[in-house]
């Protein structure tokens, strides 16, 4: 057993920034479309297209059929998808259905298929056009024969009819059994042709009518204190037209613009013709920037909305408009407008918008993003656009706080180059809030630099915006989120926490992967069409979410002997509470004993594991997780090996 002795010192250190732990959220890994957007079926608005190519050459192709097929056979129903009269401008395919027989219809794929819960009511909502039908609607949830939900709607009984007569249904159904990978059909009462569009299936329980419920649940147990959003590498698109425009989610949900999704083309190679197996990952924008406000404020998190200036994704592609045209003012324009949008009366164009989306009162923004995870070369001219977005930002909204980007790294030319960048301009108040720095690491990186901020500049402030561990030689992503991994971001983060003064925000990266979706592991919490699981590096982020003090308590470099052994620490102080809050790693695969130069009872959570590379699954969720014990300070604390432990008293 190893035994570090730590002196709790009643000398107040560095404000801690209150919300200083929040959220990374990007469409990456069906993280909203399949995730914590509630919506069940895939291509509701027959708009899907394929995407394909790779640098400077990539291309869609329409597949409005993608994820639906005839029930029960083709000799009974045939599908088109077409236009001509479309029901929205935005959307203009709808399907053409002609069937032959009642009973018969389309059913979506609904990625793994649909999963029901027993008791648990679901809402159906869609439009159809009748040229040639009297009958009815009826959808059912079927499984090998046996229907476990449906619900009838006569044709005649639609609402809000449109100029091109579409008309919309609204049905609910109450789940007679549970199910998984069951099939959604939506089916006739006798023959005929009928025109859908916009086909929609949710959950009765998500949160707001938008968040799938066990997703939004793991996130509220963090406490985030932000979200940034919505990413990522999709904010600027692997081309300029893929870029993510916030004003189209601006709309009612059937008149979004489609867009493909960026991570669509990701691994793209001329192994596989350049076309992944992702190829049909689409957006259909209804997790838009109204629904990420509403997220953050019903977890009570700030929202960081990221802009684009004009930039394809770097990584992808050198494609930008030019810093002296209308399309880049456009952009600088935009973002003035998000700041009417989230906090103008609602007799401004944009705080209109807000209200009659459902929000009167203002999403009280106060932070902004420029860019995504920009640098400057002789090609992009960021530090130029960054300088333009802040003067016209801060012209009219001088409050709102800007976060500037150093690149996609800490260790080359291009951090350093920003960091040039941030200091020239140091002197200028509110020119820059903070500086989001990005790091994905081998897990003893961050062991070794646990004292990286420790010499920073105190004038221009940071960001950590992305960062993990990546764990080396694992292929397999479900795997990938191991304990060592987890413990490793622990111990950096009792540096961030003691640097508080300099840095302001963390989040890890990224936040959601549905299973057999996957672009990018590790990842914080994993789920499939039902169920979810938090990693070890989620119960990391949960841990410090709730139980962040107010201001650290100096430890004089006594940390950096006790590292020597392995052993990570930071204390700081909750003023509110009066409690002292210790947080330690042991990253040894033997016990160690704390002995501190303070008595009377704490209270302490563990995170611990078998073995380093320790992972949770959905058989086995909880395998690396939480559990609390107490006991008395002088008699020491004894710390499992490889644990992660909160010590309150």
């Amino acid at each position: 057993m190893i035994t570090t002795k730590i002196n709790v010192s009643n000398e107040t250190g560095v404000a801690i920034q209150d919300g200083m732990i929040g959220l990374f959220f990007e469409d990456i890994n069906y993280a909203a479309d399949g995730g914590l957007y509630a919506e069940m079926l895939e291509n509701r608005s027959f708009e899907f297209v394929k995407a394909t190519g790779d640098g400077k050459d990539f291309y869609t192709e329409y597949d409005g059929g993608y994820g639906w097929s005839v029930y029960p056979s083709q000799d009974q129903v045939s599908m088109k998808p077409v236009t001509g009269s479309p029901h929205t401008e935005e959307n203009p395919h709808y399907m053409r259905v002609s069937v032959g027989a009642a009973g018969a219809g389309i059913a979506n794929k609904a990625y793994d298929g649909i999963s029901l819960v027993k008791g648990e009511k679901y809402r159906v909502l869609f439009w159809a056009r009748t040229p040639r039908f009297d009958g009815s609607f009826s959808v059912k949830i079927v499984k090998n024969g046996v229907v476990y939900g449906e619900a009838t709607m006569e044709a005649s009984k639609g609402t809000d009819k449109t100029p091109s007569k579409f008309r919309k249904y609204e049905l609910e159904f109450t789940a007679t059994e549970s199910v998984k990978k069951a099939c959604f059909t939506l089916v006739l009462s006798e023959a005929g042709v009928v025109e859908f569009d916009y086909i929609s299936m949710f959950p009765m329980n998500a949160v707001c009518g938008v968040f799938r419920k066990d997703l939004y649940e793991k996130l509220e147990a963090i406490h985030p204190g932000f979200i940034r959003f919505p990413g990522g590498c999709i904010v600027e698109g692997a081309t300029l037209d893929n870029r993510y425009r916030y004003k189209d989610s601006l709309k009612p949900e059937w008149q979004r613009n489609h867009n493909w999704n960026r991570w669509a083309v990701h691994m793209n190679c001329p192994e596989n013709h350049f076309v992944s197996v992702y190829n049909h990952y689409n957006q259909t924008l209804g997790l838009g920037y109204y629904e990420y406000f509403l997220l953050c404020e019903k977890l009570g998190a700030k929202p960081l909305p990221v802009m684009n200036v004009g930039f394809a994704c770097q990584f992808q592609s050198d494609e930008l408009v030019a810093i002296d045209s209308p399309e880049f003012m456009q952009c600088v324009q935009d973002a003035i407008d998000l700041v009417e949008f989230a906090n103008g009366d609602v007799d401004t164009t944009w705080g209109s918008i807000r209200a009659r989306m459902g929000h009167p009162e203002p999403f009280g923004l106060t932070m902004m993003g420029i860019g995504n995870e920009q640098w400057q070369t002789e090609v992009c001219d960021f530090f130029e656009r960054y300088e333009i977005f802040e003067r016209e930002i801060h012209a009219k909204y001088p409050e709102v706080k800007l976060i500037g980007s150093a690149g996609p790294d800490v260790t080359s030319e291009r951090y350093t180059m920003a960091w040039d960048f941030y200091h020239r301009h140091e002197d200028e108040e509110s020119f820059v809030y903070a500086v989001d720095e990005h790091y994905y690491v081998r897990p003893q990186w961050l062991y070794d630099q646990v004292t990286f901020y420790d010499q920073y500049d105190r004038k221009v402030k940071v960001f950590a915006g992305e960062y993990a561990a990546h764990p080396e030689g694992i292929t397999d992503g479900t795997k990938a989120n191991i304990l060592e991994g987890a413990l490793a971001e622990a111990a950096f983060l009792t540096g961030v926490e003691r640097n508080a003064d300099v840095v302001l925000l963390a989040s890890y990266a990224p936040l959601f992967a549905r299973l057999g979706y996957v672009q990018w592991a590790p990842d914080m919490i994993w789920f499939d069409g039902d169920s979810s699981y938090g990693t070890p590096s989620y119960y990391v982020q949960m841990m410090y979410g709730n139980h962040m003090g107010t201001v650290t308590l100096k430890t004089n470099g006594e940390e950096k002997e006790a590292a020597k052994q392995g052993i990570y620490y930071g204390i700081s102080l909750n003023e509110r509470t009066g409690k002292v809050i210790l947080k330690v790693v042991n990253s040894n695969e033997c016990e160690a004993k704390l002995e501190l130069n303070k008595t009377g009872e704490y209270t302490a959570t563990v995170l611990t594991g078998a073995e380093k590379c320790s992972v949770n699954s959905l058989e086995n969720p909880t395998a690396v997780s939480p559990y609390g014990t107490f006991g008395k300070l002088e008699d020491g604390i004894v710390l499992p090996a490889l644990s992660f432990a909160v010590v309150e008293f």
